[in-house]
C-alpha cells in the first residue's frame, strides 16, 4: 500500500461509504445524542488536531468536525491495525470549552 496521511485514508474512505462505527464509538455518540450524519458529513471540511499514527490498535487521528447545526465536534477516527479499510468511528464528543482553545484546536495547559 502507498503511504498516505491516515486523515487522507479516512476521508477516502468515508467519500466511498466504507465506514462503521466501532461499539465503544456507538454508545459514545448515542449517549451524547451525536448523529452519526454530522460525524460523516462534517468529515470532509475536518481540521487534524493529534495524529497517533503507532497507536497500539492501529492508526488514528482526533479531528475537529463541525455538525450541521454548525458546533464543534470532535471525532476520533481510526484504522484497524494492519488493515487499510474501513474507516472506523471510536469516538466523538462536543469538547468543553474550558478544556480547549476558542477555536477548538488545542488543548489548554
Amino acid at each position: 500500500m502507498v503511504q498516505i496521511s491516515t486523515f487522507l485514508r479516512i476521508c477516502e474512505l468515508v467519500k466511498r461509504r466504507n465506514v462503521r462505527v466501532s461499539a465503544h464509538g456507538y454508545a459514545r455518540l448515542s449517549k451524547r445524542g451525536i448523529l452519526f450524519a454530522d460525524v460523516i458529513t462534517g468529515i470532509t471540511q475536518g481540521y487534524v488536531i493529534e495524529d497517533y499514527p503507532d497507536f497500539y490498535l492501529g492508526p488514528a487521528v482526533l479531528v475537529l468536525q463541525i455538525d450541521a447545526s454548525g458546533k464543534p465536534l470532535h471525532v476520533v477516527w481510526g484504522l484497524e491495525k494492519g488493515t487499510d479499510a474501513p474507516a472506523v468511528a471510536v469516538t466523538a464528543y462536543y469538547p468543553d470549552p474550558s478544556e480547549w482553545s476558542s477555536d477548538f484546536r488545542s488543548r489548554k495547559p
